[in-house]
């Protein structure tokens, strides 16, 4: 399903409406200034990883945190609409808590949005899509982006992704699952997708 190779994945910096643990879907929030500083932060962890190519979700919070970790680097970044984060229709711009979300995992609908199913599919092919690219590849995305990959059991459930943590992915060897390392995230406190801020 994925080409057997060794791929980074970062997700993007924070947004306020992380911070306010707001639903975003595919709202274009950009980075606040706390995902500036993740960015520019993790961008030295970027500096030394063996890179050819840079895969982004077209996303601004995405695309904006490639930029920065890319700077000196100055490889091509492929722009893939599939690695969006899933379009969740009339809920964006809602608080993150509540039902829907075992509703819509469970496979009930999404008013004006996507279909969890559709979404997990979608990842799986942006996944694919990036890594026939010349690598090795970073993938810049989403929190979401997991749920595609433990869906269709390329990676065991459970990993928490905060914002601007950088992940190592290498194929299976011993497992049916991909095997996923972090190698560094920003200080400081940095919520995971689905996540709710200290009161």
């Amino acid at each position: 399903m994925l080409k057997p190779v060794p791929f980074y994945f970062l997700r993007h910096g924070e947004t306020d409406w992380n911070r306010r643990s707001i639903i975003q879907g595919q709202t274009d929030t950009p980075l606040n200034d706390t995902g500036l500083s993740q960015a520019k932060y993790i961008a030295a962890h970027v500096a030394v990883l063996p890179l050819t190519t840079i895969c982004s979700s077209s996303l601004s919070r995405a695309q904006a945190t490639a930029a920065i970790v890319n700077q000196s680097r100055g490889l091509p970044v492929i722009s893939l609409p599939e690695l969006m984060e899933c379009h969740l229709g009339e809920i964006q711009g809602q608080p993150s808590n509540g039902a829907w979300r075992g509703e819509w995992i469970a496979g009930g609908p999404m008013p004006g949005g996507e279909t969890y199913a559709a979404f997990c599919a979608r990842v799986v092919r942006g996944f694919a899509a990036a890594l026939l690219h010349p690598g090795p590849v970073l993938i810049v995305g989403h929190g979401g982006n997991f749920w595609g990959l433990e869906t269709h059991g390329l990676i065991a459930p459970g990993t928490r992704v905060p914002n601007c943590a950088l992940f190592r992915f290498d194929p299976p060897s011993d497992s049916p699952f991909w095997t996923v390392t972090l190698l560094a995230a920003a200080p400081g406190e940095s919520l995971a997708i689905g996540e709710a801020p200290a009161p």
